[in-house]
């Protein structure tokens, strides 16, 4: 019975934690359907990790606009991108996927997804510029917060070589983040993290290197 209460209350903790996240979801996409996309914007798109910064500041560009949401995924990423492509940004930085992969979604549909959403903008937007970001290391040997997550650095490495091959079939271009944010092991780099998932600032600092020459483009 001990056992029974247990298993019960953790469900249900598991439950509250999902809606939470799913009222979260909604907000951010009601707010981010109010606030119009124009055609000299440059969008990030993702999920926490790129929810996380302040990319207007950091790029100091008061046309980047921060379209992350914590913990989206590929599959819901398409829910929620035609108020995005309505507003024909001039520019598109994406990064999506490891929360998919940390749910037991495959680097197939992954890739897949991403495929479907190139697709929809060089449809409906051709004159945005893509960019697709790769997914970044994840570190379970240092940190134990987000056990999830922790492990799945093979699978991500499959997707990036998908999303790679993509964006050459595409003619879009790739922006590889993981190899500079590894570290000798494969994990995310711990000087760069406190979770092993998220970025500190030193992170979004080399993100914003590897970026900005796209963004000034």
């Amino acid at each position: 019975m001990k056992r029974f209460s247990i298993l019960l209350l953790a469900a249900l903790f598991a439950c509250t934690a999902v809606c939470a996240q799913n009222e979260y979801n909604y907000q951010k996409r009601s707010l981010f359907d109010a606030l119009p996309i124009r055609s000299n914007d440059i969008v990030f798109l993702g999920d926490s990790i790129t929810d996380g910064c302040e990319w207007a500041e950091l790029l100091d560009n008061r046309h980047v606009k921060n379209r992350g949401i914590s913990a989206d995924r590929s599959g819901w990423l398409l829910e929620r991108i035609d108020s995005i492509i309505a507003g024909r940004p001039r520019k598109l930085f994406l990064m999506i996927g490891t929360n998919d992969l940390s749910v037991g979604v495959g680097p197939d549909e992954v890739a897949g997804n991403i495929r479907k959403l190139i697709v929809r903008f060089q449809k409906r937007s051709p004159q945005t510029k893509l960019y697709v970001q790769s997914i970044l290391p994840v570190n379970g040997a240092d940190f134990k917060k987000y056990r999830h997550h922790y492990g799945i650095n093979p699978q991500i490495i499959e997707t990036n070589r998908q999303l790679e091959a993509l964006c050459r079939e595409k003619g879009i271009v790739y922006i590889d983040l993981w190899s500079l944010l590894v570290d000798g092991k494969g994990n995310l780099d711990s000087r760069y993290t406190n979770d092993g998932l998220h970025l500190m600032a030193s992170g979004y600092e080399v993100w914003k290197k590897a970026v900005e020459k796209y963004v000034k483009k």
